[in-house]
Parts: C-alpha cells; structure tokens; sequence
C-alpha cells in the first residue's frame, strides 16, 4: 500500500507541472471506492491549483472545491502531456491544458472524490480523524509524549493506526522502532519520555529519507512520473528475517501482528 512517503514523492512528481492548469475533459472508467461527488462536467472549466497532501491523501485545489485523492492498496497516478488509452486497470483520467494525470489502479480500493470545501462532511469525513502530520510541526513531541500514555496496545499497532500520528506504514514503522530501539510488542503507554524522544526522532529519519529515496516500491509503486523508489534497498529489517542484524550480528526475526508482519532485532530492540 502507498503510505505517505510514496505520496509525497507523487505529489511532488507532477504538482508543479499541474498547477494553473484548466481541466477540459474527465473521463470515469469502472467505480472506484467510493463516487466521485459531482457530475464529471462540474469538473470542466476549472483551475488547478496548489497539490497538498494529508496523511496518504492528495488535495488538488480547484476553482471551486478540492479533489481528494487515495491510491487506495495499489494505486499510483501518471501524469504526462501524452498518454495511450486507458488500461483495463486505468480508471480516471482528468485532462488539463498542461497534461493528464491518470489513475491507476488494479485493485479499485483506490478513490477520487470532490468536495465544495475541506470543511464540508465527506472531507471532515476522510480527513477529519487523521493524526499528526509526522513531517510537519504539528509533530510535537508533548502531543506524541501524551497520546502513548493513553494506548494500552503494542506500539507498532499504535503507529500503524494513524490517528495519533499519520503515515507510518508497515515498512517505515519497523524501520523506525528499529532504530528507536524500541520492539514492536512493547504497550505504548509504557514508553517513557527518553524513548518517546528517540521513536518521534526516528519516525522523522526514516520518512525523510523514504522520501530522498523515491519512496518504496515493493510491487508496482511508481510516482506520477514514472520513476520507482528505492528506500527499500536500505531497510535495515524490514524484509530481512533470517539474516543478521546490520548492527550487532544477531539474526533478525519476523513475527505477525494483527494482518501485518513486524520485523526486528532481539538484540537491539529488546523491549
């Protein structure tokens, strides 16, 4: 699934090649995950301005009302000033003056869907529940410090949850609490300050450098110029059970956490 890095490094592939752009044509193929919210023609004779991000959705400004979009389990976007036809697994296109950016989506739990305003239902709806931005100063550590004293589950669920912190996928979430030394069963209420610190530092680095990196691409992800990302190469245990820990040697163990798989060093993240 795209998690945040994966959509900023979209956003950051084609927003400045779309902004200012006017839509001509949007062409609808199969249903997405949930309907669009306005007749396609609505959509026509508008302007594009600025692409925002929130938590794992894309906020392309209009002229009058914003669409959000979700890459859903499989999705990416494309953007270029010429395109073939659809796919089979293409299923949105929205045609400006500067390019079309497409959707692709072979899954469909992807979504495209306008709103008058952030503040009408369907977004407070989407949006409204979602946890600190990571990269952003909302990330504050009293905030994320605060939140942990009140979860009485295993910290790796917690991040997973996105609603007290936005965006940290499977990967980035493994990666993280591996260099917070932190493993991904301990309670997150039983974090103290010291070690909500160093989780918080960690989040920031891995996103960061997920980012610098392309992002992940462990199936089909590419951004919406076509490149794949590469962060992966560099996990440090994310993807590499059985082999020795990059830091002490030990062998790096898998384990299974509600539907995902939590990588780790019982060496290095010891509780």
């Amino acid at each position: 699934m795209p998690e945040l890095p994966e959509v900023e490094v979209t956003r950051r592939s084609f927003a400045s090649a779309i902004e200012q752009a006017t839509i001509q044509r949007v062409w609808q193929g199969l249903p997405l995950r949930w309907p669009l919210g306005c007749a396609p023609e609505y959509l026509v004779g508008q302007r594009v301005g600025s692409v925002q991000r929130r938590g794992k959705y894309l906020l392309l400004e209009l002229s009058h009302g914003w669409l959000l979009v979700h890459l859903g389990m499989s999705g990416s976007l494309l953007f270029s000033a010429h395109l073939p036809a659809p796919t089979a697994h293409e299923h949105f296109d929205l045609v400006t003056t500067r390019g079309v950016l497409r959707l692709n989506d072979p899954r469909r739990f992807g979504a495209v869907v306008f709103v008058p305003d952030l503040a009408a239902p369907t977004a407070v709806k989407l949006l409204g529940k979602l946890g600190m931005e990571p990269l952003s100063d909302q990330f504050d550590l009293d905030a994320f410090a605060v939140g942990l004293k009140k979860r009485r589950t295993a910290i790796k669920q917690v991040l997973l949850a996105g609603n007290l912190v936005v965006g940290v996928g499977n990967i980035y979430a493994c990666e993280s609490l591996f260099l917070a030394g932190i493993r991904p069963t301990t309670v997150a209420a039983r974090l103290r300050r010291p070690r909500v610190q160093r989780l918080r530092a960690a989040i920031i680095e891995v996103l960061t450098a997920a980012i610098e990196r392309g992002g992940s691409t462990l199936r089909d992800f590419s951004s919406a110029d076509g490149s794949a990302g590469h962060f992966q190469l560099e996990a440090k245990v994310y993807g590499r059970a059985g082999l020795p820990c990059l830091c002490c040697g030990s062998t790096v163990r898998v384990m299974r956490q509600g539907q995902r798989s939590s990588y780790f060093c019982p060496v290095c993240q010891k509780a």
